[in-house]
Formats: C-alpha cells, sequence, structure tokens
C-alpha cells in the first residue's frame, strides 16, 4: 500500500448502494484539494485505497507545478467483481458520493476520472456544491479530453525542442497507446500538425480512427516498443516495467495515462537510458489546470487556454534542471513542486 502522507482519508459504505466510497485528500496547503472521481472494479476495496492514496498525492503535485493554487485529493469507488451498476443504483452511489464529499464541508472537489463522466458529476452536484467539469449546460467546462490532450501536445513540443531544437511535431514519429477520450484528441492533433502517428487500443473498433487519420496500427504491445521519437502512454497505468525498459525504442515518453510507472525506480532506469520520461502528473494536467482555471477560478476561456499551453514551460524547466544536475526528470519535477508548496507558489 502506498505511504500514507495525508490530510484526511474517509472510508464509508454507501448509505443507497452499499458500495465503498474512498476520499483521500492529500494536502490542502496552497488551496481546496481537488480530484476526479474514479469508479473501477477491484479484487478488494483495499486496492481501490492504494490507489485513491497514490493519485491523490499524484494531484497535489500535479497542481503545484501548474501553478494551481489547489492541493490534491481523489476519490475512488471499489466496485467488486460482478457487482451490476445499473441505472437507479448508479445514481444512488454517485448521491453517496456527493454525501462523502459534502462531509468533507468544502476541503475538497472532484471531477470527473475513469468510469465517470461530466454528466455523472451533474447528478453528485445534486448532493454537493463541490464539483467541477460539470456540462457546459449546466454552466460547467464539461469534457476535460480536449484540454488534457492539448497538454499533452505542448508537453511533446517541448521534448521535441530539446531533442531536435525545433518544437514543431510535424514527421516525428510519435505512438500512441490508448485511443480513449484523451487519445483520441491526441491523435487527431498531432495529425493535424503533421506527425507520423502509429496508434494502438484493447478495442478493434479503434481501428477505424486510426484508418480515418492515415495512421498505422499495431497492438499494445508492439506500440509500446515500436521504434518511435515519441512514445505516449494514453490508457491505463503501470506499462512501464523495468522489464520493458531495455525492449523501448523509443527517444521520449510523454502521455497523460496516470501512473505509468510500475514502480518508481523505473524514472532511473529511463534515465540511465537516455531516455527522456515527462512524468504523467506534468504532462497530463491540461484538463485539470482549463477546468480549476474556468470553474473554481473564474478566469476567462482563453487565459486559461493559455494556461494549458504553459505545460510546455513546465517541461522545458524540468528538462533543463535534469540536464544540469544528472537527476531524472521525475526528482527534478518533484523538487519543483514540493518548492512550490513549501513557497505557496500556487
Amino acid at each position: 500500500m502506498a505511504s500514507l502522507a495525508h490530510e484526511e482519508v474517509i472510508v464509508r459504505s454507501g448509505q443507497r448502494s452499499g458500495l465503498p466510497v474512498i476520499i483521500a485528500v492529500h494536502s490542502t496547503a496552497l488551496g481546496q484539494a481537488v480530484g476526479g472521481c474514479r469508479i473501477w472494479r477491484y479484487p478488494d476495496w483495499r486496492d481501490g485505497l492504494d490507489d485513491a492514496l497514490r493519485l491523490s498525492a499524484g494531484m497535489t503535485r500535479k497542481c503545484a507545478l501548474a501553478g494551481a493554487a489547489n492541493g490534491g485529493g481523489k476519490t475512488v469507488v471499489a466496485v467488486p467483481p460482478g457487482a451490476s451498476l445499473d441505472g437507479a443504483r448508479r445514481t444512488g452511489l454517485l448521491h453517496d458520493v456527493g454525501d462523502a464529499i459534502a462531509s468533507l464541508g468544502g476541503r475538497y472537489a472532484t471531477g470527473p476520472d475513469v468510469g465517470t463522466t461530466p454528466r455523472d458529476m451533474a447528478v453528485i452536484s445534486q448532493r454537493t456544491t463541490h464539483v467541477f467539469c460539470l456540462p457546459t449546460e449546466l454552466g460547467g467546462s464539461g469534457d476535460s479530453s480536449p484540454n488534457t490532450a492539448t497538454g499533452v501536445v505542448a508537453a511533446v513540443e517541448a521534448v521535441c525542442a530539446r531533442l531536435y531544437g525545433r518544437a514543431d511535431p510535424r514527421s516525428r514519429r510519435i505512438a500512441i497507446v490508448g485511443l480513449g477520450n484523451v487519445g483520441a484528441h491526441l491523435a487527431r492533433q498531432l495529425a493535424a500538425a503533421g506527425a507520423e502517428l502509429l496508434v494502438s487500443d484493447i478495442d478493434p473498433a479503434k481501428k477505424a480512427l486510426a484508418a480515418e487519420l492515415l495512421a498505422t496500427w499495431a497492438e499494445p504491445g508492439e506500440a509500446l516498443t515500436a521504434p518511435v521519437d515519441v512514445l505516449i502512454p494514453a490508457a491505463l497505468g503501470g506499462v512501464l516495467t523495468s522489464d520493458i525498459v531495455p525492449a523501448l525504442r523509443c527517444a521520449a515518453i510523454v502521455g497523460p495515462a496516470n501512473n505509468q510507472l510500475a514502480e518508481p525506480s523505473v524514472a532511473r532506469l529511463l534515465h540511465e537510458r537516455d531516455i527522456i520520461w515527462v512524468p504523467d502528473y506534468v504532462a497530463g494536467a491540461g484538463g485539470v489546470i482549463y477546468a480549476l482555471a474556468v470553474e473554481l477560478h473564474k478566469m476567462p476561456p482563453e487565459e486559461a487556454r493559455a494556461r494549458v499551453r504553459s505545460i510546455a514551460d513546465t517541461v522545458g524547466l524540468v528538462l533543463a534542471g535534469s540536464a544540469e544536475s544528472g537527476a531524472d526528470p521525475a526528482q527534478v519535477a518533484m523538487e519543483l513542486a514540493d518548492r512550490r508548496i513549501l513557497n505557496g507558489e500556487g
């Protein structure tokens, strides 16, 4: 289990659903803790707790590096194998989540994550006001995926500038592993920018998108080790293991998938192979940056979009620090985040 360096963790059985609702508040040093609501199947509820602890700590770093006046938190609903979530039970579950968030008195707000949508946030908002990424027709910022993708593209451009002296991804070979909401937006944006794409997903129906974009299709395992300039993990985490590092044939890894490293030590292994790894909590912050700026901090949309694109500046700082110190980018990013938290720079 992840180490417990959190301000508060609550675990309760939902009054309506009977399912375990877990909320981890990692830090409010820079302001209200924020983090998505993940509804996912776990073999045991304690696996969901472990996820909540790790992901909330990552959100603290993500917010600090994004310059947001917020800390990190996470909601995880641990759905047992075989349990069904039909319409009525799902509504009850989302109300259970809302009640749990309301009990924290505003110290934490949630948004969409794996297994939830802006429409789910609207249901949660029936029980608490501490929700973001509501549907646009309800005054929210809506789907965070396009802005998350825009932030990843900005990070890719910063890496290209570092490696090749030119930020433009045109003609760069880029592999995208995972064509979900964010991955599909990434593929479209990078194809429009002239990148040479290799794409992959566990769902063969996503081949249609590959054909539309004139991208090469590969199976996920093949895509991970393909000879490319940039590898983009855009599905679930844990894909970068100590065993796969020797087989990688990319110059850099830049993606939005959370918890890409199976173990923290993998960051150093990548660095020793001269493979740049941009931490996921840096590259994947665009959706959070935009939603928080627009909904919680009432920033004009264009100014919020500029903050999303400033991810390139943060990546540049991290890579410059890594080159100067010899430390891997993950270590540099964590030290930068810690300094910002200590100095109250959100």
